[in-house]
């Protein structure tokens, strides 16, 4: 009783990324669980709608499952593209949500676009695979334009690019395979980290798991 107690009204939302589920977040919610968070890892439809169609279907799963009942502070976990759907919820769309906006935490965020979306969007298949929220990853999207966070933020880049040829071939300076390092900078951002971890695989590694948690509890990355 005493660990579900020590977060009363405390409850954290995870939003995967593009070409995978909730389960890709599976660990992380098992941390903030344990950790005394109410959670809800949400699955929505990210190839069928895009930014701001996908932010609204948040907004009302968060509604339908009831998320708000007894929660006080709602807090954010996301990854790659879940990022721009939370940027875009929060910014857009804050009146849905009844509650205090706490603490965000997105990893791998492709807040101001990615290289290789540059490079492949223009092809048939990426357009299939990605939908039509894959169209606003490029680095010249006004996606977030007008918008800053007025949350405490923190963000986490990787830097391991390998396999990713793409991203290899398409981005310079450091990346994580999907996205450079300056493209998940954000004007306003509270925290900015940046690990030895590759894009894909970063919600699973055991330090970004850390540092999430931290950054939830504390408002701050653990140097």
């Amino acid at each position: 009783m005493g660990r579900s107690m020590k977060r009363v009204g405390d409850s954290v939302v995870l939003l995967h990324g593009t070409g995978r589920t909730p389960r890709s977040l599976r660990g992380l919610e098992k941390r903030l669980q344990k950790a005394g968070f109410q959670t809800l890892n949400l699955a929505y439809p990210w190839r069928r709608l895009d930014i701001a169609g996908l932010a609204n279907y948040v907004a009302d799963a968060l509604d339908a499952e009831g998320i708000f009942s007894g929660c006080h502070r709602l807090h954010f976990v996301t990854h790659s593209m879940g990022g721009l759907v939370a940027a875009c919820l929060l910014g857009r769309l804050r009146k849905r949500i009844p509650v205090e906006v706490g603490r965000v935490v997105m990893l791998g965020p492709p807040l101001r676009g990615s290289e290789v979306a540059d490079a492949l969007s223009g092809f048939s298949p990426y357009r299939w695979f990605y939908g039509p929220a894959g169209l606003e990853l490029t680095t010249s999207s006004d996606l977030l334009e007008g918008l800053w966070p007025d949350y405490a933020l923190g963000v986490i880049a990787g830097t391991i690019g390998w396999p990713y040829l793409s991203g290899m071939v398409f981005i310079r300076g450091a990346h994580d395979g999907r996205v450079a390092v300056g493209r998940t900078q954000w004007q306003g951002m509270t925290d900015h980290l940046v690990l030895p971890v590759i894009h894909s695989y970063m919600p699973g590694a055991p330090v970004v798991l850390r540092q999430v948690q931290h950054f939830i509890e504390t408002g701050s990355f653990d140097r």
